[in-house]
Protein backbone atom coordinates (compact mmCIF):
# COMPACT_ATOMS: atom_id res chain seq x y z
CA UNK A 1 0.00 0.00 0.00
CA UNK A 2 1.27 3.42 -0.95
CA UNK A 3 0.08 7.04 -0.65
CA UNK A 4 0.80 8.45 -3.37
CA UNK A 5 3.87 6.69 -4.92
CA UNK A 6 5.51 7.05 -1.49
CA UNK A 7 5.35 3.73 0.72
CA UNK A 8 4.54 4.21 4.19
CA UNK A 9 6.01 1.67 6.90
CA UNK A 10 5.27 1.66 10.59
CA UNK A 11 8.33 0.76 13.29
CA UNK A 12 6.68 -0.38 16.45
CA UNK A 13 8.86 -1.18 18.97
CA UNK A 14 7.53 -3.33 21.10
CA UNK A 15 9.96 -3.65 23.94
CA UNK A 16 8.90 -2.86 27.16
CA UNK A 17 9.05 -4.44 30.47
CA UNK A 18 6.52 -5.23 33.08
CA UNK A 19 8.41 -3.33 36.23
CA UNK A 20 6.41 -0.78 36.92
CA UNK A 21 3.11 -3.06 36.51
CA UNK A 22 4.61 -4.90 38.57
CA UNK A 23 4.17 -8.18 36.55
CA UNK A 24 6.27 -10.81 35.21
CA UNK A 25 4.61 -10.35 31.64
CA UNK A 26 5.79 -7.52 30.01
CA UNK A 27 3.25 -4.77 29.82
CA UNK A 28 2.43 -5.35 25.47
CA UNK A 29 1.62 -8.71 25.98
CA UNK A 30 -0.78 -7.68 29.42
CA UNK A 31 -4.77 -8.23 28.46
CA UNK A 32 -7.03 -5.48 27.44
CA UNK A 33 -10.61 -6.58 27.15
CA UNK A 34 -9.13 -10.19 27.12
CA UNK A 35 -6.69 -9.11 24.06
CA UNK A 36 -3.09 -8.27 24.39
CA UNK A 37 -2.84 -4.98 24.82
CA UNK A 38 -0.14 -4.52 21.89
CA UNK A 39 -2.51 -6.40 18.97
CA UNK A 40 -4.87 -3.02 19.87
CA UNK A 41 -2.15 -0.68 18.91
CA UNK A 42 -1.51 -3.23 15.97
CA UNK A 43 -4.86 -3.26 14.33
CA UNK A 44 -4.61 0.53 13.93
CA UNK A 45 -2.00 0.19 11.48
CA UNK A 46 -3.26 -3.15 9.92
CA UNK A 47 -5.99 -0.91 9.56
CA UNK A 48 -5.28 2.38 8.27
CA UNK A 49 -5.89 2.44 4.33
CA UNK A 50 -2.02 4.38 4.35
CA UNK A 51 0.55 1.64 5.99
CA UNK A 52 2.20 -0.22 3.75
CA UNK A 53 3.79 -2.79 5.82
CA UNK A 54 4.52 -3.39 9.53
CA UNK A 55 8.11 -3.93 11.15
CA UNK A 56 7.27 -5.38 14.70
CA UNK A 57 10.51 -4.92 16.91
CA UNK A 58 10.47 -7.58 20.25
CA UNK A 59 13.15 -8.60 22.47
CA UNK A 60 15.03 -11.37 20.90
CA UNK A 61 13.46 -14.32 23.15
CA UNK A 62 9.87 -13.21 21.88
CA UNK A 63 10.28 -13.56 18.14
CA UNK A 64 9.11 -16.90 17.46
CA UNK A 65 6.77 -16.85 19.98
CA UNK A 66 5.41 -13.15 18.43
CA UNK A 67 4.99 -14.77 15.28
CA UNK A 68 3.12 -17.60 16.25
CA UNK A 69 0.63 -15.77 19.28
CA UNK A 70 0.14 -12.19 17.54
CA UNK A 71 1.27 -12.00 14.19
CA UNK A 72 -0.31 -15.59 13.17
CA UNK A 73 -3.25 -15.63 15.63
CA UNK A 74 -4.65 -12.41 14.71
CA UNK A 75 -4.03 -12.12 11.24
CA UNK A 76 -1.67 -9.12 11.09
CA UNK A 77 -0.99 -9.67 8.16
CA UNK A 78 0.61 -5.76 7.30
CA UNK A 79 3.44 -7.04 9.46
CA UNK A 80 6.55 -8.32 7.30
CA UNK A 81 8.78 -8.51 9.74
CA UNK A 82 9.53 -9.58 13.66
CA UNK A 83 12.81 -8.61 14.12
CA UNK A 84 14.36 -8.61 17.88
CA UNK A 85 15.37 -5.26 19.33
CA UNK A 86 18.74 -3.85 21.51
CA UNK A 87 19.17 -2.55 24.82
CA UNK A 88 17.54 0.56 24.49
CA UNK A 89 13.95 1.58 22.94
CA UNK A 90 16.59 3.54 20.54
CA UNK A 91 18.70 0.69 19.53
CA UNK A 92 15.39 -1.14 19.19
CA UNK A 93 14.09 1.38 16.65
CA UNK A 94 17.82 1.31 15.02
CA UNK A 95 17.17 -2.12 14.35
CA UNK A 96 14.11 -1.91 12.43
CA UNK A 97 14.99 1.04 10.25
CA UNK A 98 17.34 -1.15 9.31
CA UNK A 99 15.15 -3.75 7.73
CA UNK A 100 12.99 -1.42 6.23
CA UNK A 101 12.26 -2.26 2.27
CA UNK A 102 14.09 -0.39 -0.54
CA UNK A 103 10.61 0.87 -1.30
CA UNK A 104 9.90 2.69 1.39
CA UNK A 105 9.79 6.39 1.67
CA UNK A 106 7.98 7.16 4.72
CA UNK A 107 8.65 5.95 8.58
CA UNK A 108 6.09 5.80 11.27
CA UNK A 109 7.56 4.81 14.55
CA UNK A 110 4.85 4.72 17.35
CA UNK A 111 4.98 2.79 20.78
CA UNK A 112 3.64 -0.62 20.91
CA UNK A 113 2.00 0.92 24.37
CA UNK A 114 -0.19 3.16 23.19
CA UNK A 115 -3.37 1.39 22.16
CA UNK A 116 -5.61 4.39 21.25
CA UNK A 117 -3.58 5.16 18.20
CA UNK A 118 -6.43 5.52 15.73
CA UNK A 119 -5.99 5.14 11.68
CA UNK A 120 -7.12 8.87 11.39
CA UNK A 121 -4.08 9.70 13.15
CA UNK A 122 -1.93 7.37 11.67
CA UNK A 123 -2.59 9.29 8.22
CA UNK A 124 -2.50 12.76 9.47
CA UNK A 125 1.02 11.88 11.05
CA UNK A 126 2.21 10.44 7.05
CA UNK A 127 0.67 13.49 5.76
CA UNK A 128 2.40 15.68 7.72
CA UNK A 129 5.87 14.00 7.13
CA UNK A 130 5.30 14.17 3.12
CA UNK A 131 4.50 17.68 3.65
CA UNK A 132 6.75 19.06 6.53
CA UNK A 133 10.01 16.29 6.38
CA UNK A 134 9.71 15.54 10.07
CA UNK A 135 6.59 15.58 12.35
CA UNK A 136 5.85 14.68 15.83
CA UNK A 137 2.33 13.65 17.00
CA UNK A 138 1.19 16.19 20.47
CA UNK A 139 -1.20 17.68 23.04
CA UNK A 140 -0.73 21.44 24.19
CA UNK A 141 -0.43 21.58 27.78
CA UNK A 142 -2.98 23.31 29.68
CA UNK A 143 -1.69 23.48 33.00
CA UNK A 144 1.07 26.29 33.96
CA UNK A 145 3.89 24.83 33.75
CA UNK A 146 7.08 26.15 36.31
CA UNK A 147 10.45 25.26 35.69
CA UNK A 148 12.40 24.54 38.98
CA UNK A 149 15.58 24.30 40.41
CA UNK A 150 16.85 20.84 42.17
CA UNK A 151 15.05 21.99 45.90
CA UNK A 152 12.11 22.73 44.20
CA UNK A 153 12.81 26.18 43.75
CA UNK A 154 10.95 28.22 40.92
CA UNK A 155 13.12 29.73 38.21
CA UNK A 156 10.76 30.57 35.89
CA UNK A 157 7.45 29.96 34.92
CA UNK A 158 6.90 29.15 31.08
CA UNK A 159 4.50 30.22 28.63
CA UNK A 160 2.43 26.93 28.07
CA UNK A 161 0.76 27.90 24.30
CA UNK A 162 4.16 27.55 23.50
CA UNK A 163 4.59 23.58 25.68
CA UNK A 164 3.06 20.14 24.00
CA UNK A 165 3.48 16.73 25.30
CA UNK A 166 5.01 14.99 22.79
CA UNK A 167 3.21 11.21 22.10
CA UNK A 168 3.67 9.06 18.99
CA UNK A 169 3.36 8.46 15.88
CA UNK A 170 6.03 10.42 14.98
CA UNK A 171 6.84 10.14 11.42
CA UNK A 172 9.98 11.08 9.08
CA UNK A 173 10.92 10.90 6.00
CA UNK A 174 13.16 7.53 5.75
CA UNK A 175 16.62 9.35 4.66
CA UNK A 176 15.80 12.05 7.25
CA UNK A 177 15.67 9.19 10.34
CA UNK A 178 18.00 6.62 8.92
CA UNK A 179 20.56 9.58 9.25
CA UNK A 180 19.37 11.06 12.28
CA UNK A 181 19.54 7.43 14.09
CA UNK A 182 23.41 6.80 12.24
CA UNK A 183 24.58 10.25 13.70
CA UNK A 184 23.19 9.38 17.22
CA UNK A 185 24.97 5.99 17.05
CA UNK A 186 28.16 7.68 16.07
CA UNK A 187 28.03 10.47 18.42
CA UNK A 188 26.74 7.88 21.59
CA UNK A 189 23.92 9.83 22.40
CA UNK A 190 20.28 8.53 23.22
CA UNK A 191 17.09 10.83 23.42
CA UNK A 192 13.98 10.54 24.68
CA UNK A 193 12.09 9.81 21.66
CA UNK A 194 13.00 9.75 18.03
CA UNK A 195 12.22 13.65 17.26
CA UNK A 196 15.12 14.81 19.48
CA UNK A 197 17.77 13.19 16.99
CA UNK A 198 16.53 14.55 13.91
CA UNK A 199 15.85 18.20 16.25
CA UNK A 200 19.59 17.85 16.85
CA UNK A 201 20.37 17.40 13.27
CA UNK A 202 19.57 21.16 12.65
CA UNK A 203 16.23 19.65 10.59
CA UNK A 204 12.99 21.28 11.73
CA UNK A 205 10.01 18.85 13.43
CA UNK A 206 6.91 19.82 13.15
CA UNK A 207 4.25 19.64 15.87
CA UNK A 208 0.82 18.40 14.92
CA UNK A 209 -2.38 18.24 17.29
CA UNK A 210 -2.98 14.74 18.05
CA UNK A 211 -5.53 13.04 20.76
CA UNK A 212 -5.20 12.79 24.77
CA UNK A 213 -6.64 9.74 25.13
CA UNK A 214 -3.78 8.54 23.36
CA UNK A 215 -1.78 7.69 26.32
CA UNK A 216 1.37 5.20 27.10
CA UNK A 217 0.35 2.24 28.97
CA UNK A 218 2.99 3.11 31.65
CA UNK A 219 1.32 1.51 35.09
CA UNK A 220 -1.24 -0.13 36.75
CA UNK A 221 -3.49 3.02 36.68
CA UNK A 222 -2.76 3.01 33.26
CA UNK A 223 -3.92 -0.57 32.46
CA UNK A 224 -7.31 0.17 34.45
CA UNK A 225 -8.19 3.43 32.64
CA UNK A 226 -7.87 1.78 29.50
CA UNK A 227 -10.01 -0.67 30.30
CA UNK A 228 -12.73 1.76 31.37
CA UNK A 229 -11.90 4.12 28.12
CA UNK A 230 -12.42 1.08 25.88
CA UNK A 231 -15.70 -0.33 27.72
CA UNK A 232 -17.08 2.96 27.02
CA UNK A 233 -16.44 3.25 23.45
CA UNK A 234 -19.29 3.32 20.74
CA UNK A 235 -19.11 0.30 18.37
Amino acid sequence: MTNGKMKITAVIPAGGSGRRMQSGEAKQYLLLRGIPLLVHTLRAFQESPVIGDIVLVVPAADVDRIQSDIVDAFAMTKIRRVVAGGKERQDSVRNGIAVLSADCAIVIIHDAARPFVSPALIEKAANGAMQEGAVAVGVRVRDTVKQCEGEGRVIETLDREQIWMAQTPQAFRRATIVAAHQKAQEDNFYGTDDAVLVERMGIPVRMIEGIPDNIKITTTEDLAWAEYRLSTRKL
